[in-house]
């Protein structure tokens, strides 16, 4: 989904993105926020002058605006026409990027092929599904912003656009993470043969952008952790008014493999809505055909059986060539996320409180997605990903990197969620705007918000260390995601619906804000 206008970063966001940009400088969060968004707009704006790009720019990925993100007052009765239309919108995206993945050499003859091939037809389908949009909203009443139709058209990126380095690096790797030049130089790692690793993908024919599927990661989204400088910031003070106990609930770690690629908040009633494969703990009923009464009746992974919420996110594999048994199914090899799903050996799910303030009970059924499984393509407005290892998490996060461990640290995904309520709706049409990040600096809610339990999690997998030889990646490991997306770390997200029994939700409001430690 897009930017969020009330978002305020929680500290773990902000340190993570300064991670990625080794922000020891002082100011460089001002640094990365302004190359970033430039980048963004040139995505969404400048790139589309550039108009396609054939075989000899090495055209890597296709980029569309996200509709969804701009609708932020669907009525009611017309959310779930619309949610399956912006679910359209994904599938046509997806297809548009398989083809364009699997047509190189006729890309190579015809300069003018991706663009009457797939660029072309994509904006067609496109228009076709906002207009349906639009006619969901007005016939139950609603307004639509004509301007939407604008958003039809999409564009491509050529492969220097499309390398962590092209977009994040110069200042931000400095020649520490990854031999920066060397890595990061689009024209070496997007031709033909040279991201092939070993042969993998039949001599650069099918894509050209690393991995093992084809389409990443590439060795430039990968970095050494112990080159990256110490940029962890210190939390905001706390308050006489703080709330400074913790809710600890245990999950597991989805060791039955409850797997899907639906995603119910954002693609309800729509199989695949994802395109990519969710691990699921605590609620066992989860997929694009539950309700909230479903919910109810889900049963749980959890320790404590009160604790029916949904805890699901994008899992992680390792391309190491096996076929998982998704390898011709949707969501795993159909949508090109290949390779050996992880299962984390840990799974640690926390409620902590609010620094300035008591918080409120969670409402029943409030959904909260954090993090943006398109932010490649949209930009980092709603990034939140935080990748580390162990023995580092105090040091370095990061946001659009993949760490490299040393020999005996482990990969760590470290999630903070929203933690600011709007009091009023347990969801909305972007699935945003209902809730929102305190203040970095004072962890304040923002007027009109009122502070919830921040539901964290941290996820730590055993993943062997990549190795970066000549610009190519060996083995490496990425998250889920859609195609389109390549695979990047800054694409990491994690989803929550909030279900609990037995007067739950008031004894985990009531054990942090009398500052216990409860499980």
């Amino acid at each position: 989904m897009g930017r969020n206008t009330r978002k305020r970063r929680m500290p773990l966001a902000t340190k993570a993105i300064a991670a990625s940009a080794a922000l020891a400088l002082g100011g460089g969060g001002l640094l990365w926020a302004n190359y970033f968004a430039s980048a963004h707009e040139a995505n969404n704006q400048a790139w589309g002058g550039n108009q396609t790009k054939a075989a000899p720019a090495q055209v890597a990925t296709i980029s569309c605006p996200d509709v969804g993100q701009k609708l932020t007052n669907v009525p009611a009765r017309a959310q779930q026409g619309v949610a399956t239309e912006l679910a359209n919108l994904d599938k046509q995206i997806t297809e548009a990027y398989t083809r364009l993945a699997s047509t190189r050499q006729a890309q190579a003859n015809d300069a003018n092929f991706v663009q009457n091939a797939i660029v072309g037809p994509l904006k067609e389908k496109r228009a076709a599904t906002i207009d349906r949009i639009r006619i969901d909203v007005q016939r139950v009443g609603g307004t639509f912003d004509s301007s939407l139709a604008q958003l039809a058209a999409c564009t491509t990126q050529a492969a220097n656009q499309t390398t962590a380095g092209g977009q994040n690096n110069g200042q931000q790797n400095n020649g520490q993470q990854n031999n920066g030049g060397q890595q990061n130089n689009g024209g070496q790692q997007n031709n033909g043969g040279q991201q092939n690793n070993g042969g993998q993908n039949n001599g650069g024919q099918q894509a050209n952008n690393g991995g093992q599927g084809g389409d990443g990661p590439a060795a430039a989204d990968f970095v050494d952790i112990t080159k990256v400088a110490p940029n962890v910031q210190g939390k905001p003070q706390k308050s006489g008014q703080a709330s400074t106990g913790t809710f600890v609930t245990k999950c597991g770690v989805n060791a039955n493999q409850n797997h899907n690629s639906d995603n119910v908040i954002v693609a309800p009633g729509v199989s695949n809505g994802a395109h990519h494969v969710h691990d699921y703990v605590g609620n066992q009923k989860v997929n694009a055909f539950s309700s909230n009464n479903t919910f109810l009746q889900g049963g749980t992974s959890c320790q404590n059986k009160n604790d029916l919420s949904a805890y699901y996110w994008p899992v992680i594999r390792e391309q190491d060539g096996t076929q998982e048994k998704d390898a011709n199914a949707n969501g795993g090899g159909k949508d090109l996320n290949v390779g050996k799903i992880l299962v984390a050996q840990q799974a640690q799910i926390t409620y902590v409180g609010n620094p300035t303030s008591k918080v409120v009970a969670m409402p029943q059924f409030l959904r909260i997605i954090t993090g943006d499984a398109k932010a490649f393509v949209n930009g980092p407005g709603n990034a939140n990903a935080h990748w580390s290892c162990t023995g580092f998490e105090n040091k370095v996060q990061l946001t659009d990197k993949y760490p490299i461990c040393p020999q005996g640290s482990k990969v760590v995904r470290t999630f903070a969620f929203q933690s600011c309520w709007d009091g009023k709706n347990i969801d909305s049409a972007n699935h945003r705007t209902h809730v929102a990040f305190a203040d970095p600096a004072s962890g304040a809610c923002g007027n009109g918000f009122k502070a919830i339990p921040q539901l964290t999690m941290r996820l730590v997998y055993n993943v062997p260390a990549p190795v970066i030889q000549n610009g190519q990646v060996k083995n490496a490991y990425a998250v889920d995601g859609f195609p389109e997306e390549l695979h990047k770390a800054i694409t990491d997200h994690d989803d929550f619906i909030s279900v609990t029994t037995g007067g739950l939700a008031n004894k985990i409001a009531n054990c942090i804000n009398s500052g216990q430690r409860c499980q």
